[in-house]
């Protein structure tokens, strides 16, 4: 057993308070992460400052058609909120995706995205990682990395984030908000996490002892379809091989896309958007060829590694299934 402090603030401004009179302490919400690598040895925290009684757990409607969710908003709880289903399906269906039901109860929004990646050379606590150790080197490069990203590494690191609800915000272009000591700030989906370039051990666009607040959802396009297609080893309760959330809207003749977004999980070292490929489902014909024109655009960059070369097809596949489900109307739901 670790020995630590524990705080239960009431406030976010008290959090804070509480956070800057001891900058190395963690905060905890759900813990299904955190609490998981403190009993490897992976983190050591000294202070925890628990969020619990923040009163971040709300979802809000906006004007304008949106939605602003809490960042203590529970995972079960989001999934079966009655406007994220009807209009943000693919969200609702990405966090179905992933953990089990225990765990949906517990873990949050916030919490979510912050996830720590499964590459087990960081959660062993021996191998070399620079995302745990910075400077002690990368194992998985030369190791086994049959789970590991084919997008978006670099030479220090190749570990994949692992969280479904992620790659369902960035294909629906969220905005976190987050709160410091310096105030409140928005940050777009697509820049909060951090590609690992030379600094792995930078995951986020949070400043030390930031807070997430909430995450902002746009009004759904009209007339917007969307799901999200998770391949895994086993059925349930497995982390994506490949996984992709995709969008379109449909043009007024029915059988054109007058607009397309895909995110792919399990491949990338962030939720990955797959920006050349949007481009190429502008207004066109939503039919294989085109699918399959966007599916290799989507994976031209990939740079796979010894044990994980099958995800390029593997991800190509996704998309093109997801794609054409969704643009015939057809994916399957998922309930529990």
């Amino acid at each position: 057993m670790q020995p630590f402090a524990f705080s239960r603030p009431g406030s976010v401004a008290d959090a804070l308070l509480d956070h800057e009179a001891d900058p190395n302490a963690a905060y905890v919400a759900g813990g299904t992460t955190l609490i998981d690598l403190a009993k490897l040895n992976v983190v050591h925290p000294q202070a925890l400052v628990d969020l619990n009684r923040t009163g971040l757990d709300r979802i809000e409607p906006l004007a304008g058609g949106g939605l602003k969710i809490g960042g203590l908003v529970r995972n079960s709880d989001l999934a079966r909120h009655p406007r994220v289903r009807a209009d943000y399906p693919v969200l609702a269906e990405a966090i179905l995706a992933g953990a089990s039901a225990q765990l949906r109860n517990m873990a949050t929004t916030g919490g979510n995205l912050l996830q720590r990646t499964r590459c087990p050379y960081f959660r062993d606590n021996v191998s070399a990682c620079n995302k745990r150790s910075p400077g002690s080197g990368c194992a998985a490069l030369d190791g086994h990395n049959r789970s590991h990203a084919i997008l978006g590494g670099s030479t220090r690191c190749i570990a994949t984030h692992p969280s479904d609800l992620s790659v369902g915000l960035a294909v629906l272009d969220a905005q976190v908000l987050v709160q410091g000591n310096g105030g409140e700030r928005a940050i777009p989906f697509a820049e909060f996490h951090r590609l690992p370039g030379d600094t792995p051990e930078i995951e986020s666009a949070l400043e030390p002892g930031e807070i997430i607040t909430a995450v902002v959802l746009p009004a759904s396009p009209a007339g917007a379809r969307s799901w999200y297609l998770k391949v895994r080893d086993r059925e349930s309760y497995a982390f994506a091989l490949a996984s992709a959330a995709v969008l379109i809207v449909p043009a007024a003749d029915g059988r054109s896309l007058r607009e397309a977004r895909i995110a792919l999980g399990g491949v990338a070292t962030k939720p990955w958007r797959a920006r050349e490929a949007e481009t190429l489902l502008a207004c066109v014909p939503a039919n294989e060829a085109n699918f399959r024109a966007a599916a290799e655009a989507a994976l031209r960059e990939a740079q796979p590694r010894r044990h994980n070369a099958f995800k390029v097809e593997l991800a190509r596949r996704v998309i093109v299934r997801a794609l054409t489900l969704v643009a015939a109307g057809q994916p399957p739901v998922r309930t529990t």
